[in-house]
């Protein structure tokens, strides 16, 4: 069962010292937006938030906003900025999601095991690319996608075209560009456990990380 977000449209003036009272007031001011709809301000639980943000499938989550007196719609958070200090949230920007249609996204590519290039040979394994663009349906959106490393050897590489590839999914990315690679290093290598490096999260379509700077523009009144 998908994530429910309970929301109230804000009213009166959009400014700093509105959006001050809604934090006081313990939520976190919020705009959705898209599909064709205008703008709603509204103000949030940034607990709902906090929880989908470190969810598995992280800021691609797919989840129900339920504004009071004006009906629910689907949406994934695609900004969010934080207090630096205090690395609270401040803000979030909300995007309707058609389910019918086709979207943009990153996602965090997962490397699994350790490469034989690095257990025998002295390498070490360099991810280049910790995320990677894709294009599919709002339902097939991976959480991560694996790609098993354990056979790469010294100089070896994995490129995008190495990747699990489905009907389902688009690469966006280039077949040819490298995600990870075993390099040379100097002196002996370090004894290596066997693990799974987990990229951190990444940002869908127009999403941005979370960021410190001003709070995304209020709709106009």
């Amino acid at each position: 069962m998908p994530e429910v977000v309970v929301a109230k449209a804000r009213e009166g003036k959009f400014n700093k010292n509105a959006a001050r009272r809604v934090r006081v007031a313990g939520k976190i001011p919020a705009v959705l937006y898209g599909a064709g709809h205008e703008s709603v301000a509204i103000e949030v639980d940034p607990k709902q938030i906090l929880r989908i943000l470190h969810s598995e499938s992280g800021h691609n989550t797919i989840f129900d906003v339920e504004i009071a007196g004006k009906g629910s719609a689907k949406a994934m958070i695609v900004d969010w900025q934080y207090e630096p200090i205090r690395d609270t949230l401040l803000h979030i920007d909300l995007k309707r999601i058609a389910l019918d249609k086709m979207m943009q996204v990153s996602v965090p590519v997962r490397l699994i095991g350790v490469p034989a290039g690095v257990k025998t040979e002295g390498g070490m394994l360099d991810q280049i690319l910790r995320e990677v663009e894709i294009e599919c349906l709002p339902a097939e959106i991976p959480s991560h996608i694996d790609v098993d490393v354990t056979g790469l050897a010294l100089f070896g590489a994995i490129r995008v075209s190495d990747l699990p590839h489905s009907g389902s999914i688009k690469f966006l990315n280039s077949e040819d560009a490298t995600v990870a690679h075993v390099i040379a290093i100097k002196g002996e290598a370090e004894p290596v456990a066997e693990v799974v490096a987990v990229a951190a999260p990444a940002e869908p379509e127009v999403a941005k990380k979370g960021k410190t700077d001003a709070p995304a523009a209020e709709p106009k009144k």
